[in-house]
C-alpha cells in the first residue's frame, strides 16, 4: 500500500474525530457555537435574562440594614425578664406601611374563591382563612358586639380598617397567596420572580418599629403618649374604661396617627400584629445576633407585637413581648407582611 496515501487517510480520520468530540463538548467547547461564546475563558453561564431590579412592592416601605439593641427600653413593669437587651443586626427588607386592611384581605378572599381549582378542591378548607367575625362577641363578656360582628368586615364603612379575626396560620397563607399573585403576573411579563412575602420576624418587627431610634420606648420616641398639643399618638386604652380619648372606641382606619421615621403607621396600637417567631420566654439568649428568628413547630404560641386598641400603654412599647396561640382569632390582632431585599441595596429607595 502507498505509505503517503495511508498517512493522509489517518490524518483525515483523526481530524474528523476531533471535530466530533468537540461538538459533544468533550474538549470544553460545549457544543454549537458555545466555544466561540466563551473563547476558553471563565465567563459564567451565558444566556441569563438581564434586567433584575429589586422593586419596592406597592404599599411597602424599605427598611435599611442596621444594628440596634433589641429588648426593653424602659422599666420592665411585668418583671418578666423575657426581653433583656441584646445587640442585633438586621438585613435590609421591606414592610407594609400599614396593617393589612379589610379591603385588602377581601381581595385575597375573592381571588381565592374565583380560582376554579381551589373552589372545587379546597372550598371547605378555605373557610378557616375567612376572618372570624364572631370575635367581637366572643372576646368580651357582656358586650354589645353584634353591630361590629355584623358590619366590621363586610361593610364598606370599614374597608380601610385593619382586618382582625385572622389566625397566625391564616396570615401565613395570605402571605403565600400574595407571593403567588404577584409572581404569576411577573411571569406573564417575562420578569424574574420576587422573593416571598412573609410575616416579619420578631426582631425585624421591633427594629422597624423603632424607625432608627435605638432604645426608643415608642415608635415616635420617648417618653410620652401625647404630643405637645395633648393629642394621643396611637389608638389604645389610655385609662380604665377610657377607650375614646384617642378618637376611636374600637380600631381606627389605618394611617390616622403620625408614622415613625421610616414611614410606618400604627406600629403601636390599633391592632397587635402577628410575627413569624414561636414564643419562648428565654428565646433571646438562644437566637443568633444576626437576623434572629426563633423557630419551633411544636410550640403553638406565636409572638404578637405592638399592642392594640384595647391595651394599656405598656403593650405599645417597642420592647414589650407577648403571644397568642397560632390557631386563635381575636378582635385585636391583625398583621402586616415583610419581604426580604435580595442583594445589597443601592440606598436610593431609603431616601
Amino acid at each position: 500500500m502507498n505509505k503517503g496515501f495511508f498517512r493522509k487517510s489517518l490524518l483525515l480520520a483523526v481530524s474528523a474525530m476531533a471535530v466530533f468530540f468537540q461538538s459533544c463538548g468533550l474538549f470544553g467547547g460545549g457544543g454549537g457555537n458555545a466555544s466561540g461564546d466563551y473563547k476558553g475563558e471563565l465567563l459564567g453561564a451565558q444566556g441569563r435574562p438581564p434586567g433584575w431590579v429589586m422593586n419596592v412592592p406597592y404599599g411597602m416601605v424599605a427598611i435599611p440594614a442596621g444594628t440596634f439593641h433589641m429588648g426593653q427600653a424602659d422599666q420592665n413593669v411585668a418583671a418578666s425578664m423575657i426581653n433583656l437587651n441584646k445587640q442585633i443586626t438586621i438585613g435590609p427588607f421591606y414592610m407594609d406601611d400599614t396593617e393589612i386592611t379589610n379591603n385588602e384581605y377581601r381581595q385575597f378572599i375573592e381571588t381565592v374563591q374565583q380560582d376554579s381549582a381551589m373552589a372545587e378542591g379546597e372550598s371547605g378548607e378555605l373557610s378557616v382563612y375567612y376572618p372570624d367575625t364572631t370575635v367581637w362577641v366572643k372576646d368580651f363578656a357582656h358586650h354589645m358586639g353584634d353591630p361590629m360582628m355584623e358590619y366590621y368586615f363586610w361593610h364598606p364603612a370599614f374597608d380601610d380598617y385593619p382586618v382582625v379575626g385572622v389566625s397566625w396560620e391564616a396570615a401565613k397563607y395570605f402571605c403565600k397567596w400574595r407571593t403567588d399573585f404577584l409572581n404569576s403576573y411577573r411571569a406573564s411579563q417575562g420578569l424574574w420572580a420576587m422573593p416571598t412575602f412573609r410575616l416579619p420576624s420578631e426582631a425585624e418587627w421591633e427594629y422597624a418599629s423603632r424607625g432608627g431610634r435605638d432604645m426608643a420606648k415608642y415608635p415616635w420616641g420617648n417618653p410620652y403618649i401625647r404630643n405637645s398639643k395633648g393629642c394621643m399618638l396611637a389608638n389604645f386604652k389610655p385609662g380604665r374604661g377610657n377607650y375614646y380619648d384617642d378618637g376611636f372606641q374600637y380600631t381606627a382606619p389605618v394611617a390616622q396617627y403620625f408614622p415613625n421615621d421610616w414611614g410606618l403607621w400604627d406600629m403601636s396600637g390599633n391592632v397587635a400584629e402577628w410575627c413569624e417567631d414561636a414564643f419562648h420566654p428565654a428565646s433571646y439568649p438562644v437566637v443568633w445576633d444576626l437576623n434572629p428568628t426563633y423557630y419551633d413547630e411544636a410550640e403553638p404560641r406565636k409572638v404578637i407585637r405592638g399592642g392594640s386598641w384595647k391595651d394599656i400603654a405598656y403593650y405599645l412599647e417597642t420592647g414589650t413581648r407577648t403571644y397568642e396561640h397560632k390557631d386563635s382569632t381575636r378582635a385585636y390582632i391583625g398583621f402586616r407582611c415583610a419581604l426580604t431585599n435580595l442583594g445589597r441595596s443601592s440606598g436610593a429607595e431609603f431616601n
